[in-house]
């Protein structure tokens, strides 16, 4: 049994140094050369274009995705053009305002606006006043998923009944069975909606999980629901096995995907945070190897203000319990129990 784990996870110290000496070929990377949240080889150019105020690259990119059903990818791409278009929007209202219709600006203005209510204290109330635009990226590609990832997103934070939910999340996986994002979203609709219920968010985790291809992305979908006991501190206590099979179906899927590339960066993140709640280091360090020099702020900035110092010292653990040297096991950095945010 794991009940200490959802109380007290073993992360580093704050006040712990990092090593910053050079590393062989393969081997670690220096903190200064660690990225956080670094844009893939596609995306890069379209930030950099909108940072212009040029959207012709990220209509380009979005387009391709949609063309080729990369419909993972295209989730990745709307939520990272999105994030960016918080601050500076101008090139996205331009977008709009040359083509008001197109599928790709419809998904990405609905994005911004879910992104923003989630934000705002009266949450709710404009989460109602955004459905329409929804309503318009759904109908803008009857074919892709995303827009419903979004629409279940918004049920969640609208607290939506199940009824609704199930009419959304079935019309979601008819276009994409397997979309990681949409069968994500729904498991946090699950844990919000019967909190403390983690038996049956993992039986809907390995449920999808076991129909899936080895390849997708969704074997990770039991990973995250080991990190949401992990980092929820209530309900029933689970077996350790079901922990380490939900870690060991990521573990499996963790080389299939590119190594030392962002992409897969956030997975592998997740990965380490929970193989070092279950204190399998040698495991976490190979997906260190495996994940090269890209830090994700997601999971980090659940338990810090500083994701990415608190990644390199989580990293340094690691590496310290490798070594046959005992890592700190003090708490999250904000005090008391590691809890996840909301969105």
């Amino acid at each position: 049994m794991v009940g200490t784990m959802a109380m007290q996870l073993p992360f580093i110290r704050p006040g712990r140094m990092t090593r910053t000496a050079s590393h062989p070929v393969g081997g670690p990377r220096p903190d200064d050369e660690v990225l956080l949240d670094a844009p893939d080889a596609r995306l890069s150019p379209a930030l950099v274009a909108a940072a212009r105020g040029d959207h012709g690259p990220a209509s380009g990119l979005l387009q391709a995705t949609r063309a080729a059903a990369e419909w993972e990818r295209r989730d990745r791409y709307i939520t990272r053009l999105a994030a960016f278009a918080r601050s500076r929007p101008d090139w996205l209202d331009a977008w709009l305002a040359t083509a008001p219709h197109d599928p790709d600006a419809l998904l990405l203005r609905a994005q911004l606006a879910v992104d923003r209510a989630w934000q705002s204290p009266a949450r709710a109330e404009m989460l109602r006043e955004v459905s329409p635009l929804i309503t318009a990226a759904a109908r803008g590609d009857h074919g892709d998923p995303v827009p419903w990832r979004l629409a279940l997103d918004h049920a969640r934070g609208a607290q939506a009944g199940h009824t609704y939910f199930e009419q959304l999340w079935a019309a979601a996986v008819r276009r994409a069975p397997h979309h990681y994002g949409c069968h994500e979203s729904a498991l946090r609709y699950l844990a919000a909606s019967w909190h403390g219920s983690h038996q049956e968010c993992f039986d809907f985790a390995d449920r999808a999980a076991q129909d899936a291809p080895a390849d997708a992305l969704v074997q990770a979908l039991p990973l995250r629901a080991a990190f949401g006991y992990l980092t929820d501190g209530c309900g029933p206590e689970l077996p350790r096995e079901r922990l380490d099979a939900a870690a060991d179906r990521a573990i499996a899927l963790s080389p299939r995907l590119p190594a030392a590339d962002p992409w897969p960066a956030r997975m592998r993140n997740l990965l380490v945070f929970v193989l070092v709640c279950l204190e399998r280091w040698p495991d976490a360090q190979e997906q260190l190897r495996l994940n090269g020099p890209y830090a994700t702020s997601f999971p980090w900035d659940q338990v810090s203000d500083d994701p990415l110092g608190h990644f390199l010292r989580v990293r340094d653990d690691i590496r310290s319990a490798a070594a046959g040297r005992p890592p700190g096991h003090p708490r999250s950095e904000r005090g008391g129990r590691v809890r996840p945010g909301d969105h």
